[in-house]
Order: C-alpha cells, then structure tokens, then sequence
C-alpha cells in the first residue's frame, strides 16, 4: 500500500526559459487546493537540494509569477549529483557521488514526492534518483521543442515569438541596405525553432541540423532572388545547422556542463561563406545577427501559459495517483506520461531504449510547405 503523500517538493534544473514560473504555480496551487499537500521548494536546482537550500511555498509565493519568464527557485546545469564537482584546499578536482546527501535532506524534510523540471541532463539524474527510491514526476523542458514522446513543451512558443519579431525587425534594415541578414538562432540537434521560426518571420533561407547545406545552392538561391528585382534577402539558421561533409561549429567548451560544447557561431561562418560566394556578383552587404538568450526570456506568451499549467497540475495528479518514476507528457492534446528512462535512456551499455532527440523530418509537411513557398534549406 502506498503511503500517504503529504508533502511535496519542486526544483527547475537547466538552462531556463519561458514558463518555468507557470509550470511551478500550477504545481503549488493544485497540491495546496486540490489535494491540500505541503509544497517545499528546492533553490537552485540539484545545487539546491544538495546544500539544503529551499523555499517552503505556499499561496503567496506563487502570486503574481505567472507571467513573468525564468523561475523564482533559480537553477544550475552544472550540478550532477551523482558526480559531482569537489575542489579540495590546494585545487584538485575530483568528481564524488553525493547523491545520498540530497536523499537525506529529502528525508529531513518528509518528503513524499519531488517534481523535477528540467532537460536532458536534469531528467537523467532524476531517472537515477527514482532508481535509489525516490519518488520523481519529471515536467520536460526546452525551448528546442526536441523532447521525445511528448509534442510540444512549454517556453518553444514563446521563443519562436522573439525569433519572428527579430525576423520582422531585420526586415525593415534588410530592405532599406539591399542587405543580406542572417538570424543565428538556437537549436543544437533539432531545427524547430529556425524552421518554424522562419517561416512566421518570411525567411528566405533556413538552415537546420536535419537538412545539410551546400553553400553555393545557398549562394545560387540568393542570387536568383537578386536577379528577379529581390535586393535583400533573410536567412534564419539554427547553431546546430552543418554543412555538407562538415562538423557543427562550437563556440567553446565547458567540460562542467553535461552538455560540453558550446555551440555558436555558425552564422558568421555562413555569413563569411557568403561574402566569397554572392556578394562579388551582387555587391551585398551579408551581416549576421546571433539571437542568443533573448530567445529563452520575456515574458510568457498566452499558448505557453496556458501549456505549463496543463504540465505542473498534471504532475501532480501524477503524485495522488502513485504514478512515480514518470515523465508528465502531451499528445493530441492530452496530458499523459511515460517513463524517464524511455526518454533519457536506461543509462546501460548497448541499450536501445533510448528515442533520441524529436527532430524535424527532412521530408515532412512543415519543410515541405516551406519548400513550395521559395524557402531553400540548400540542399
């Protein structure tokens, strides 16, 4: 028989993005009125549980955050608990499981159930967390919109808001310099957020990890436009977009986070390639503008709202129903769940569990319609 659940807690692990805040009131609100749990939560993500480091919620602690972008619990994408950085007196590194700490202060705090918000990395220490007994509900989390078994997670409408209006301003110094402009947008293994992105914000050219580019079928696109009286032209490409027989470009490397390559800087790369290839038979001006973190914040769009809401209240339902170990999910437009490990992985040698990230079909509707409008992805 299932203990009672009294109390509950919550943490947001990561990179932010819009709706974190949405998400972490509708799971504060329903276990206070719907099931009238205690709700502690944890600061600064694992970091936080770590170190003890919380926030006991209640009503007022959620007023007024709805729409605001980030999260009020702060989080970190540097603190795996199961190897963990410690830096002794004299500097040394090393790497130590210190996940029986956080179990502990999880059990000093009675806790029955943790909610845990967060992507890839975030996600696959609450699969090791649920294994060592505790009881998680995981809410997906990414702008990238990458997340397998689910259809859409929150902050992803929010951020292709900021790309379109980004689009929309280049447009107007576009057209006014007969310049090309290129908009380098986030997206490391899936083109979402450029493809969809693009086409809301009249890109004439969008480059995405799925679809390799060849420059001079790039090159040759705007060049056609140039000649049929079409003097600027907008680019909208993904940090992840790779050239034919080429590697990602990478910004710079962190061996601290989960994810240790930095991507970045494939727009100027594109933009210097088309200095050489268009600008001598055109005479543009080729400029890139790199999109960056305004993609994750702002305030939160009412589709996004309205999706976190569904995620944080369904977790909870989650909770009263015994469903632990569980990833909180929506397809058709219905919230359901399935196991971490389907998404994350088992974590085991050879396993073949694992979905991979969702990416976007090279032959499906979406590229396809963007295709029959005059969108080249240069291949």
């Amino acid at each position: 028989m299932n203990k009672k659940i009294k109390k509950i807690a919550i943490l947001t692990g990561g990179g932010d993005c819009s709706g974190l805040n949405a998400v972490i009131r509708a799971v504060v609100k329903t276990a206070i009125l719907k099931y009238g749990y205690e709700v502690t939560g944890f600061i600064g993500g694992y970091h936080g549980l770590y170190t003890n480091n919380y926030w006991e919620m209640d009503m007022k602690s959620v007023s007024g955050i709805f729409h605001q972008g980030g999260t009020i619990l702060k989080m970190s994408n540097r603190d795996n608990l199961f190897n963990y950085r410690m830096v002794d007196e004299d500097g040394n590194v090393r790497y130590e499981d210190v996940s029986d700490v956080a179990i502990e202060n999880l059990k000093k705090h009675d806790i029955d159930a943790l909610v845990i918000i967060g992507g890839d990395g975030t996600l696959t220490s609450a699969r090791d967390f649920a294994r060592k007994g505790v009881n998680v509900i995981g809410i997906p989390k990414t702008i990238d919109n990458d997340v397998p078994s689910t259809e859409i997670t929150f902050g992803y409408r929010t951020a292709l808001d900021h790309i379109m209006e980004s689009l929309d301003a280049l447009h107007t110094t576009a057209y006014s310099h007969n310049r090309i402009m290129i908009l380098e947008v986030m997206g490391r293994h899936a083109g979402w957020l450029a493809l969809e992105g693009g086409i809301a914000g009249s890109a004439d050219v969008i480059l995405i990890p799925e679809i390799a580019y060849d420059i001079e079928k790039v090159s040759n696109h705007l060049i056609a436009r140039f000649n049929r009286g079409s003097h600027f032209s907008i680019l909208c490409v993904s940090e992840g977009a790779v050239p034919k027989g080429g590697e990602v470009t990478v910004k710079a490397v962190d061996k601290q986070k989960p994810d240790s390559e930095r991507l970045g800087g494939i727009g100027d790369v594109v933009a210097e390639q088309l200095r050489q290839h268009v600008k001598p038979v055109t005479g543009q001006d080729i400029r890139n503008t790199t999109l960056g973190y305004i993609q994750r914040g702002g305030v939160t769009n009412t589709f996004d709202r309205v999706l976190s809401t569904k995620y944080g209240a369904h977790a909870v339902d989650m909770i009263a129903g015994g469903k632990f170990g569980r990833m909180v999910t929506i397809n058709d437009d219905k919230m359901c769940s399935v196991p971490i490990k389907e998404v994350v992985g088992t974590g085991e040698t050879g396993e073949t569990s694992r979905g991979g990230a969702r990416r976007v079909d090279p032959n499906g509707d979406l590229v396809n319609t963007a295709k029959d409008i005059g969108i080249s992805f240069g291949d």
